[in-house]
């Protein structure tokens, strides 16, 4: 199989994707998917995602759902999917509301009140862990959650959080993505909700979801993964996840990472594998090979020269996006390649 979700098999960081002889599917028993970006966008299935996850289930691999975003509840989540035509139950989704509700339900005593800046997933999730959703920072909670609530939610709650928080109460985040990809294209996320709150407060809040361990320990705990593949789209959340919780990870190109960034990733945002879209999780991956002009992947020659990434040859674009990647990565070491990528990558119909 791969290389480790760590980048590494000696303690150095990842300089190439790994390679797979099995279909991804069977060599791993549970792919642990993102939703936005990765099976829809918009609330419309992405291509070639229904059939892909269908086909994954059919041949024995688990499929859990596990999202940042923390609006909707899993039964709502597994509603939506079944609606797409992906058969999911509420037991199949793992959301960052559930994460940060076993966080703070850990810190706070049973039947506490939290005061709730987010939306109805984040307010089942604290029931579901025997606490209290409230409110007003009258009420005397003794914890704030704040999560995703939607492009409508009032400006007043975020009034709410600071009013709590600055009397002394810990504030909880489930997240902090400062964007989210919608039909309409890309939209502020929990992320730049929590930074008003961080503006006016000055405080700091303790963060359960994607990349952080506490959203990884919930998925495992729920799911019972032995040997799991996270499947994502962001580089930052998805995979750096992955990265924290030592397992691999399968980048697809169908929500917000374009080839600049992902040939630009740092160790901790390489992701074990990379393809189109889900059909990834269908077949095996191919190697990377060193050669004395570079980096070699299905017909594509890279190379890193002393201004940009080269790129020569013809084929699947994924493979020369590949090859790119090891040239890039293996120049850039432990940090960020700044080498020129955009004439190469305008090679690439991606």
């Amino acid at each position: 199989m791969s290389q480790s979700a760590s980048g590494t098999r000696d303690g150095a960081p990842r300089v190439r994707p790994g390679s797979s002889t099995r279909a991804l599917s069977e060599a791993y028993d549970t792919a642990l998917l993102d939703l936005d970006g990765v099976v829809y966008a918009g609330g419309h299935a992405i291509a070639h995602a229904v059939e892909s996850l269908a086909d994954a289930r059919d041949g024995g691999m688990g499929l859990a759902y596990v999202t940042n975003n923390a609006l909707r509840t899993p039964d709502a989540v597994a509603e939506h999917l079944t609606e797409l035509g992906i058969p999911t139950g509420a037991d199949d989704v793992i959301t960052s509301a559930q994460a940060v509700a076993r966080l703070i339900s850990e810190q706070v005593p049973e039947g506490a009140r939290v005061l709730v800046i987010g939306g109805e997933g984040l307010r089942v999730a604290l029931r579901e862990r025997g606490l209290e959703p409230v409110d007003s920072a009258d009420d005397e909670p003794v914890a704030v959650a704040q999560g995703y609530g939607g492009p409508d939610m009032a400006w007043k709650r975020f009034s709410e959080a600071c009013y709590a928080i600055a009397a002394g109460v810990p504030w909880f985040a489930s997240n902090t993505d400062l964007t989210i990809p919608s039909a309409r294209g890309i939209a502020p996320g929990n992320g730049a909700a929590v930074e008003v709150v961080r503006i006016a407060t000055g405080a700091e809040p303790q963060i359960a979801g994607k990349p952080l361990p506490p959203m990884h320990r919930e998925t495992i705990l729920r799911t019972g993964a032995k040997t799991p593949l996270v499947v994502g789209d962001r580089l930052d959340t998805d995979i750096e996840g992955a990265f924290n919780g030592e397992v691999d990870s399968l980048l697809v190109l169908t929500g917000v990472t374009d080839g600049a960034q992902l040939l630009a990733a740092p160790p901790q945002h390489r992701p074990t594998y990379v393809d189109r879209d889900l059909r990834g999780m269908l077949t095996g991956q191919p190697e990377v090979t060193e050669e004395q002009s570079g980096f070699g992947c299905g017909g594509w020659t890279a190379t890193a020269g002393d201004e940009r990434l080269e790129l020569e040859g013809d084929g699947d674009a994924v493979d020369g996006l590949r090859a790119l990647c090891a040239a890039a990565w293996t120049a850039a070491g432990d940090g960020a390649c700044e080498l020129d990528s955009a004439k190469a990558l305008a090679r690439l119909d991606l």
